[in-house]
């Protein structure tokens, strides 16, 4: 017979066991081999490299939370049926409260969880920024490219089907990167929620005051002063992926950096300057909070951290939106 310690570690190492099976995929098998071909394999790698840092925390939560779960079930119900009934609820503990739960066993009073969180959140905010960054950099490469190819069909340098054998693959190969980005939102949300979680359990009300002030303005009908570029990102350095003429019709929303989200009656979404609309009343706002700094207390924490969340899940759309007409050549 084996005792309820010994049954617990036996649960315990089985967990182990179908973690280790479930390993994720190496740089390689996911990003494909390095063949020195592409310009952009650098962005591809940072954007690799922060999504990792939010699965990967994710899966040892859950982990944890079948340990304590299978260590008290076992031990207190003394049979191995409680141990599997301690590991399975730990397990869902840990991939859905699971951060708080440890916390409030590693800090037995509210001050201690606090300081607790708060240092949580800034590194949370840090690498959300990093995240951000390499998104838009990966995206501005892929972009570019596309612009060099229509560039060089253009001025005779590369044929037509060439062109378009290129343009095919780096439209698939965006695809694919903007699948990643999408699956490093979920797992960035799913944290997100840890943390709402958390800074509501000594900040009630915090997580609702952030949502009301990150609603967003209604898009209003707009007409364009003059000619100008629609940008894939709120900042006059990203790549034009279209234009808007003068005095077309367009929905707008307010953006940050001064720029304003227009959507054409064609589909098309990007960011044109505020300027180069005739009437911006009501576009004066940004339409979510800009993020604030990395440090501070846990309220303003959150509340960034809610703005950040949005901010690069907004990304993503915008970009999925401009691929769908970003990666082809001028009619020819």
């Amino acid at each position: 017979m084996w005792s309820p310690a010994r049954r617990a570690i036996a649960v315990f190492t089985s967990v182990t066991l179908l973690a280790s099976c479930a390993a994720p995929l190496t740089r390689e098998g996911r990003l494909g081999a390095d063949d020195g071909s592409d310009s952009c394999r650098s962005q591809l790698v940072a954007l690799d490299s922060t999504g990792n840092f939010f699965a990967e925390d994710m899966l040892k939560g859950a982990a944890i939370g079948a340990l304590g779960g299978a260590l008290v079930g076992g031990l207190a119900g003394g049979n191995w049926r409680g141990a599997a009934i301690g590991a399975g609820a730990g397990a869902a503990v840990g991939a859905a409260g699971g951060y708080l739960y440890a916390q409030q066993q590693r800090n037995r009073d509210q001050a201690s969880l606090r300081a607790a969180v708060t240092s949580d959140l800034e590194r949370e905010n840090a690498e959300l920024d990093r995240t951000q960054l390499a998104f838009d950099q990966l995206m501005d490469c892929r972009f570019r490219q596309a612009q060099q190819i229509r560039m060089a069909v253009g001025n005779g340098s590369m044929d037509r089907a060439t062109g378009q054998a290129r343009m095919a693959q780096l439209r698939e190969r965006t695809q694919r990167e903007i699948a990643m980005a999408q699956s490093i939102s979920q797992n960035i949300n799913k944290r997100g929620a840890e943390f709402d979680t958390a800074v509501e359990s000594f900040a009630p009300g915090t997580v609702q005051t952030a949502a009301a002030s990150a609603r967003e303005t209604p898009p209003r009908n707009v007409q364009l002063r003059r000619e100008t570029p629609i940008h894939l990102r709120p900042d006059p350095a990203s790549p034009e992926i279209g234009s808007v003429q003068p005095r077309q019709n367009v929905r707008a929303k307010p953006a940050n950096n001064n720029f304003v989200l227009v959507e054409t009656p064609s589909g098309q979404r990007g960011y044109v300057t505020r300027d180069a609309v005739a009437n911006t009343r009501g576009l004066e706002a940004p339409a979510r909070p800009t993020p604030a700094a990395v440090t501070g207390e846990p309220r303003s924490l959150a509340a960034s951290n809610i703005a950040r969340r949005d901010n690069f899940a907004e990304s993503v759309t915008q970009a999925q939106t401009a691929s769908a007409s970003g990666f082809e050549l001028a009619a020819g």
